[in-house]
């Protein structure tokens, strides 16, 4: 995302970025132990404005959103940005994806694992 310029670029309108900073560490049966980023941090300090039914979180890694997996959509990773920055046409599309279910009052029944579709 600092690649990107997201946090110092006045056209992104980003609510959160969660870094690993903001991981837990979580047990699950089939994994044993991995980190995950815990949106349910941000549903119970900021319970007014944010909740299962209005926040999507993005991330090349899956098992990030293993917590909220109806909340999460897999993205293609951003590798080798000084070749690939004039080819990379993800947030592009996602654009897209994001004008057409920001008219939802509730994101809980959306499949977002075909998103590009």
């Amino acid at each position: 995302m600092q690649e990107l310029g997201v946090s110092t670029n006045a056209n992104y309108k980003i609510t959160f970025m969660l870094d690993s900073a903001a991981m837990i560490t979580v047990h699950t049966p089939r994994r044993g132990l991995i980190d995950v980023k815990p949106l349910g941090v941000i549903w119970g300090k900021f319970s007014e404005y944010y909740s299962k039914k209005n926040t999507i979180m993005f991330d090349d890694i899956g098992r990030n959103f293993l917590m909220n997996p109806q909340n999460g959509l897999k993205i293609r990773p951003f590798m080798k940005a000084h070749l690939n920055r004039d080819k990379d046409k993800e947030l592009l599309k996602l654009t897209q994806y994001l004008k057409e279910i920001a008219k939802l009052d509730d994101f809980l029944e959306l499949n977002h694992k075909h998103w590009e579709r």
